[in-house]
């Protein structure tokens, strides 16, 4: 930030000078700023103005406006770019301006102007130094300032350094001598504009009292003097901020905008200075506007975190250089012991060891620009040497470190030093001592009529003079009715006492007469009046009877009330013997009464506001009567206006302190019912108002605002006047007005209640009823404002907010923040609630307040941004320990709303900052520091507040105080803290600041803070430790829990979370990984030592029901522990989740098919056992059952699809596994079963007869079967019971379908088709068997009963199953061929078998045939015939003659009576030899071509033995039949290729050995190519 300072002098303006009544407007930065309206063609001005200015490529927009009636009129405009403005801390002569009349816009924004005007403007611009600093300071500065300018463009632009880095500012951008342009923006988020839009034109042009401008010329320069010296002893040491977050303001330096005009010196000065007083922070404010919402609340400590020095430059809540509300004093005469830094927290002597660690900028850059260190850097330098300077002379310390009990205090970065190692109570019972004893510094910690002495004696003389003779009690008239014989006039009202008789009343003692309904107007003391009037008219003897009745009114009031004449000499420091005199002195003023009093009064009507309209047109006339005693005077009239302006001034003498300045209001009327009235009443004209002022209520310059008050009751009146009031009392020249005396009284009566009494405790008074608010102190000290109010027409509302400007300076006193704030709310209604009577807005209402609009603004704003500053340190100002500070915490907030209310309402302020947001950010900003400490200071507060054993408490060397990558101690002790902070938020605060249930719950708040913060650290460490994984997996697990366990218990269900998936999971993905991938391994040890122990044992059953072993158990359990694990993270992120079950499903995976493997290797050693494999085989299953179990729980189907694949894939493994294992332990029982099917073949051979038989057959047949299946059914008798028992039943039934399978293809080998034999050597088998149809009837039988014997009455296998098994339906079809003619059995093979010489991968030559197929027209006959070309690539060795030839058969039905086979010749050595040779098979016409096949086999000729066979090919005419012809070379084959129904009828056609064609058929489909030689 830059400081921009701009004076407005003078202008010259072409054109007559009464036309001209201008102001200047200001406007840079959406800011705007207007000056006073000055009347004439060379307007003078000279009014400063200051901006934070942070972007320098904008432009000053000057304005010169002339006032109009209803509206300005613009003069001209001038736009001055902030890049060509010069810096300077001195102000220079100026420079004239010509004013244009247009502006030039460029991207919405002016960048120019255009069209000269004749008229100048003289205008003096300059960036300033950004600190207020001291003298020495100040010097050195301006030295460097001047060497800088000196330089020039050519080495050292200094502009550019600004442009890059705006300069750090302090001040507002408020005018220094004018009250009206003081633009307040006090609140960093708002700001209280007091007139920066064009305004209604009756308050704009003139100063409301509080104004510098009715002083003279030689007064403003009287006040630049004082603002001076103030500058220089209000520095706030910039160091001393940096490094220990304790901003000590100088006990003369803060100053209390109290007064009105206190005396020539002070008035403004309360209310400017807090441009100059900017407290820390201001250095800090870097460009905000850009980094920071407005409600940025930061600290301005420097601390390290990780090894890394940054600053951690945060600005407070600035409104434009409104910072000095960081630091709070408290002004404590007399003591000057050490000052007491809060929570002891650090002495001033370490103070340059912090400029060392805040500034390690040359190793780490700080967060802001070069340019902005070096400022830092330097002023930290100059500062320190300034302050080692001082040191030596320790009793006085530095200037800007003056002592007193709460010296030390501290601003918005309520938590200590974050660097400081010294114990510090987490959530502590601070002392009030400790934390703040109150105030708002700077600016109202010391109140200027307390240093006053001139002022003091005064109002103590004028104090002593209401009190020892008050109102409250001084006699009344002695009113009776009374009859008038002359016309007589109301004293009061002047109108004239109506009637015959009894007209009126007249006071027997003082002779005053009046209107019955105006006797209660009249309040002059009877017996004071009645002596001035007698000792005017020479009644001496009369005069001393009153006089001796005074003395004695207050002989008795003094002997009645010393204690008010005491605490009156306390409070002035009196002593007893100027006391009695004085007393003396007062009570002879008293008596003198008016006989020796005379006074100058000048009264000025300036203007009056929300007149009633009494004409038809809905206006009036207004004009204004003033009266003095008997002398009356009028101003011109204004027609047509309810805001007139007079600006008339008026002259009388008083000789009559009981005289009353009568003020009335009249609209001024001109026609004929006004001219009749003015006959019968004395009154022409409408009457509009009236303010009745007792002369003795007259004091100084007074410029007081007075509501218009009724006549009658039927009187219709609104508005207030203004009036300007000067009086000359002889004797009193020079004294304050009375609001300024009252003002006096007020504030050293509190000071003295509060500071010298009560050691800086406010006492509350126990007041009750409607009307407490306005009970301020105890009995005695509230008679003595209340007689003094009364005596000098002080009203009740400048009472309350007088008293209301004392407290802010006490707010965090305990009960002080209730009484402000029910007093607030008193002022707020007092100016909100307009009357029926008046149709006066709020605002204007407040305008024409006595007190000074600007300075009760001034003073709200100041209170608003020190009350948001103490709710940002709630922990400390307001510890949940203290039930009486939560009560203040809440008035607190309570004050904070009236505050809003009064902006809203009084002020009537667009939108200002709603008090829930503005405590929502306090409590925000007060919870990022309460992390940033128990970050910094974790393991030491854990200790301290949770450690049991006091031994165990050891100290961590300094680097390890934070997190370390080495452990994890640091995270679970953090999140304790985060915990008991939140807790106590939720508990303690959430309960106390209840106001806006709807906008804030402090523990939510509070949980939505604390989680953001920690996230962000949270998710830096373990990025870190992802880095070099120091730690267990199992520390980060536990972690992992406890973040969960902290997010669910006080984030999941915050607005700003729910719904959201949250981040930590991420945080720790790779380490659950980590985990799993450890898990594994120990799962699969866990599972090899689980098995050894399992085989030890034997596999025994793990209890009488369970029929799998303890192994199954015991990796399940383990894996589900590993799950249950990954469960409870409950890990809200699916991605994640998925990413667990996915590595989680790999490991079920390993270990499962691990445990298959090894069982599955050692499976058929245990065979031979009964039970053994059984229950192997049902650890298989137990597996498969758990899986299933297990994919449930980790989601079923709504598991991530690939963990899901993965575990579907798992169980089919598991199921092929127990597939294998039950076909092996089927197979175990083949011998055995081989053998009782022998059996059953034996007796099924010695069944004879036939199966067309009667009944008796059938049953022969039954008995059969049953004498066939009993060497089958005694052995699965006996294996089936105890399966059945042994046996899971899904085991059960793969070991039963196992069984079925090898019985079947047994008995279908054995019995039905046994094997082929040889029959190349011609030999007759031993025994060549063939079913009779009534054994197969008697092995069908045998089959339904085996089959019954599995089903097992539904126990066993299903009907279905049994049924549709291949091996029963290929032993049917078996038995079916027995019944089929040799014809139809080939037929069928041909049709069937259509791969025979297929899958010829590595042929053994080829032959080239060519096949034509004819058919007869009339027989249908087929006629086939074949030439065998050649054949070729003949793979043979031979060490003798090769003779190859080419051997042609038809294979096919009904060819018994037909030539079969040709063959050709022979060629000798031949591998590739020629043939050319054709054959002519005739097929009959029964059946077509598709029922034929040729097989091509070349043979090498042996002479005496069977010839050796090289190879064989099939054609099958099917697929020539279409074409009729085909020539092709056909690969020749080792064998014939056949499937189980070629084998089953070759089996079949192989036992008819009495059938030729049979015979043939079966050896040909058998051969296959001969040994070689040498092989």
């Amino acid at each position: 930030m830059s400081l921009l300072c701009v004076r407005v002098k003078k202008a010259k303006l072409h054109g007559p000078p009464d036309k001209f009544n201008t102001y200047v407007t200001l406007k840079v930065q959406n800011v705007k700023s207007t000056t006073v309206a000055v009347r004439g063609d060379q307007p003078c001005w000279e009014q400063d103005f200051m901006f934070e200015i942070s972007r320098l490529d904008l432009g000053l927009i000057v304005e010169v406006w002339n006032k109009g009636l209803i509206w300005d009129t613009l003069v001209g405009t001038v736009w001055i770019a902030l890049k060509a403005i010069h810096q300077s801390d001195e102000e220079g002569p100026g420079e004239w301006s010509t004013l244009e009349a247009e502006v030039v816009m460029k991207h919405d924004e002016i960048c120019g102007t255009k069209n000269p005007t004749p008229h100048k403007i003289l205008l003096d611009t300059r960036f300033e130094l950004p600190f207020d600093i001291p003298e020495e300071e100040a010097r050195y500065w301006t030295r460097k300032l001047e060497q800088i300018n000196s330089l020039g463009d050519d080495e050292y632009s200094f502009q550019e350094e600004v442009q890059k880095k705006p300069l750090p500012s302090a001040a507002s951008q408020c005018s220094f001598e004018d009250a009206d342009s003081a633009v307040d923006d006090r609140d960093s988020d708002y700001r209280s504009e007091t007139s920066n839009s064009i305004p209604p034109p009756y308050h704009t042009t003139v100063q409301p009292n509080a104004s510098v401008h009715q002083f003279t010329s030689p007064a403003r320069l009287q006040q630049q003097g004082v603002l001076r010296d103030s500058c220089a002893n209000s520095l706030q040491s910039y160091d001393l901020d940096y490094r220990e977050h304790v901003a000590v303001s100088p006990a003369g330096s803060s100053r209390y905008g109290s007064s009105c005009n206190v005396s020539q010196e002070s008035s403004h000065l309360s209310e400017l200075e807090h441009s100059h007083e900017s407290a820390h922070g201001s250095e800090q404010e870097d460009d905000h506007q850009e980094r920071q919402s407005n409600h940025s609340y930061h600290s301005s400590s420097s601390y390290q975190k990780d090894g890394q020095a940054w600053l951690k430059d945060q600005e407070e809540p600035h409104g434009k250089g409104e910072g000095e509300k960081v630091c709070k004093t408290e002004e404590k005469p007399a003591d000057h012991s050490a000052t007491k830094f809060p929570l002891e927290l650090e002495k001033p002597k370490d103070a340059d060891a912090g400029v060392q660690m805040s500034f390690q900028g040359d190793i780490e850059p700080p967060p802001f620009p070069p340019a902005r260190a070096h400022w830092i850097r330097a002023i930290s330098k100059v500062r320190l040497q300034l302050q080692q300077g001082q040191d030596e002379a320790d009793p006085s310390k530095p200037p800007w470190l003056k002592g007193g009990p709460a010296g030390g205090l501290y601003g918005i970065d309520s938590m200590p030093d974050l660097r400081k190692k010294k114990p510090i109570p987490l959530v502590s019972d601070l002392s009030l001592v400790q934390s703040r004893k109150a105030g708002i510094t700077s600016a109202m910690a010391t109140r200027t009529s307390l240093k006053d002495e001139e002022l003091k004696s005064h109002v103590y003389k004028k104090t002593l003079q209401a009190l020892i003779y008050p109102i409250s009690c001084t006699t009344p008239h002695n009113f009776e009715v009374w009859t008038a014989t002359t016309p007589t006039y109301c004293y009061e009202c002047e109108g004239l006492l109506w009637g015959i008789a009894r007209q009126g009343m007249r006071c027997g003692e003082c002779g005053v007469k009046c209107h019955e309904k105006c006797q209660d107007l009249l309040n002059a003391d009877c017996l004071q009046r009645a002596a001035e009037k007698s000792s005017k008219h020479g009644a001496e003897d009369r005069t001393q009877n009153f006089i001796m009745a005074m003395k004695d009114r207050m002989k008795i009031r003094e002997r009645n009330k010393p204690e008010i004449f005491d605490l009156i000499r306390d409070v002035f420091c009196e002593s007893k013997m100027t006391h009695a005199q004085q007393m003396k002195t007062v009570k002879q003023s008293v008596l003198d009464g008016t006989s020796k009093w005379s006074a100058k009064i000048t009264i000025t009507v300036v203007c009056a506001q929300g007149l009633q309209a009494k004409d038809k047109t809905g206006s009036s006339d207004p004009y204004v009567t003033v009266q003095v005693g008997k002398t009356k005077k009028r101003t011109k009239t204004i027609f047509g206006n309810l805001n007139p302006v007079w600006e008339e001034k008026f002259y009388f003498e008083c000789h009559n302190s009981s005289d009353r300045i009568k003020v009335r209001v009249w609209d001024e009327d001109d026609d004929i019912k006004s001219r009749v009235k003015q006959r019968l009443k004395r009154e022409s004209d409408d009457f509009l108002g009236q303010t009745i002022i007792e002369v003795r209520t007259l004091s100084g310059e007074m410029d007081v605002w007075y509501n218009l008050e009724k006549r009658t009751d039927k009187s219709a009146v609104s508005g207030a006047i203004r009036l300007q009031i000067s009086v000359e009392i002889k004797g009193e020249e020079k004294v304050a007005p009375y609001h300024v005396q009252y003002t006096c009284l007020h504030e050293n009566l509190f000071h003295h209640l509060t500071d010298v009494q009560g050691n800086g405790v406010v006492k509350i008074p126990d007041a009750k009823g409607d009307d407490a608010w306005k009970v301020y102190f105890d009995e005695t000290a509230q008679e003595i404002v209340d007689e003094f109010a009364m005596r000098y027409g002080i009203e009740s509302i400048y009472q309350a907010m007088t008293h209301f400007a004392c407290l802010s300076s006490k707010y965090m006193c305990p009960g002080v923040p209730a009484v402000m704030s029910t007093l607030l709310a008193n002022i707020n209604a007092y100016y909100a609630h307009t009357t029926a009577s008046t149709n006066v807005s709020a605002s204007d209402r407040f305008a024409a307040s006595n007190f000074g609009k600007e300075r009760f603004v001034k003073l709200l704003d100041q209170l608003h941004n020190s009350l948001r500053i103490d709710l940002s340190m709630y922990r400390n100002n307001f510890p949940a320990s203290s039930r009486e500070r939560l009560q203040d915490l809440k008035s607190t907030v309570d004050l904070l709303t009236s505050i809003t209310f009064f902006r809203m309402k009084v002020q009537e302020l667009q939108s200002p900052p709603r008090a829930s947001q503005v405590v929502k950010d306090c409590v925000k900003a007060c919870l990022n520091s309460t992390y940033e400490y128990i970050f910094n200071n974790c393991h030491e507060l854990y200790s301290r507040e949770y450690q049991t054993d006091p031994n165990k408490t050891q100290d961590l060397p300094a680097e390890e105080q934070g997190p370390s990558i080495r452990n994890l101690d640091f995270w679970p002790k953090l999140i304790t803290l985060i915990v008991s902070i939140i807790e106590e938020d939720k508990n303690s605060y959430t309960p106390v600041l209840n106001q806006f249930p709807q906008e804030l719950a402090v523990g939510k708040i509070s949980a939505e803070v604390m989680w953001s913060l920690f996230a962000q650290d949270m998710k830096y460490a373990m990025e870190e430790h992802e880095k070099h994984r120091l730690c267990k997996s199992a520390d980060y697990m536990n972690l992992h829990f406890k973040v969960k366990w902290l997010y669910n218990e006080y984030v999941r269900d915050l607005p700003a979370f729910k719904g959201k998936v949250p981040e930590y999971p991420a945080w720790f993905e790779q380490f659950v990984m980590q985990w799993l991938d450890e898990n594994e391994d120990v799962s699969l040890d866990f599972l090899h030592g689980a098995l050894e122990r399992d085989k030890k044992d034997g596999f025994q059953q793990t209890s009488e029901h369970a029929l799998f072993s303890c192994s199954v158990v015991d990796v399940f359990t383990q894996l589900n522990q590993s799950f249950e694990i990954i469960k409870k993270l409950e890990c809200p992120d699916p991605v994640i989740v998925a990413h667990y079950n996915r590595r989680f499903a790999k490991t079920i995976g390993k270990v499962l098919m691990q445990y298959a493997d090894i069982l599955s290797k050692s499976f058929e050693s245990y065979c031979s056992k009964e039970k053994l494999p059984c229950i192997l085989m049902n650890n298989i299953q137990q597996l498969r059952v758990q899986l299933e179990k297990m994919f449930e729980a980790m989601g079923g189907k709504e598991l991530d699809a690939e963990a899901s694949d993965h575990l579907k894939e798992l169980q089919v493994k598991l199921n092929n596994v127990l597939d294998e294992l039950s076909a092996v332990f089927g197979n175990s029982f083949q011998t055995r079963i081989d053998e009782c099917v022998k059996q059953m073949s034996d007796i099924l051979c010695q069944v004879k007869g036939t199966a067309n038989s009667a009944a008796n057959a059938r049953n022969t047949v039954a008995q059969d079967a049953d004498n066939v299946l009993r060497p089958l059914m005694d052995f699965l008798d006996g294996n089936l019971t105890l399966f059945a028992t042994v046996c899971e039943k899904t085991v059960l039934k793969r070991v039963l379908k196992e069984l079925w399978r090898v019985v079947m293809n047994t008995m279908e080998k054995l019995i039905v088709l046994p094997p082929l034999t040889d029959h190349t050597d011609h030999m007759v088998r031993e025994e060549t068997r063939s079913l009779t149809p009534k054994q197969c009837a008697v092995l069908d039988l045998a089959l339904d009963t085996i089959k019954q014997y599995f089903h097992a009455g539904g126990n066993g296998l299903k009907k279905t199953f049994l049924e549709k098994s291949p091996d029963l339906q290929s032993l049917r079809y078996a038995l079916s061929l027995y019944t089929q003619t040799t014809d139809t059995l080939i037929k069928t093979f041909v049709q069937s078998q259509t791969a025979q010489g297929s899958g010829v991968d590595d042929p053994v030559g080829e032959v080239s045939i060519q096949i034509d197929l004819y058919t007869h027209p009339g027989t249908g006959e087929h006629k086939v015939t074949v030439k065998v070309v050649a054949a070729n690539d003949l793979k043979w060795q031979t060490s003798g003659m090769f003779r190859p030839f080419v051997e042609i058969t038809m294979i096919g039905p009904h060819q018994s009576d037909k030539k079969r086979k040709f063959t050709t010749k022979s060629k000798s050595n031949n591998w590739a030899p020629k043939y050319n040779e054709t054959f002519h098979f005739i097929l009959g016409n029964e059946d077509g071509p598709d029922a034929y096949e040729l097989q091509v086999c070349v043979k090498d000729y042996c002479f005496a033995r069977e010839d050796r066979v090289l190879g064989i090919a099939v054609m099958q005419l099917r697929d020539i039949a279409d074409k009729g012809s085909c020539a092709c070379w056909c690969p020749l084959g080792r064998r014939i290729h056949m499937d189980e129904t070629g084998l089953t009828i070759l089996r079949i056609l192989s036992q008819r050995t009495n059938d030729e064609v049979a015979k043939e058929f079966v050896k040909l489909k058998s051969e296959s190519r001969s040994t070689e030689e040498g092989t």
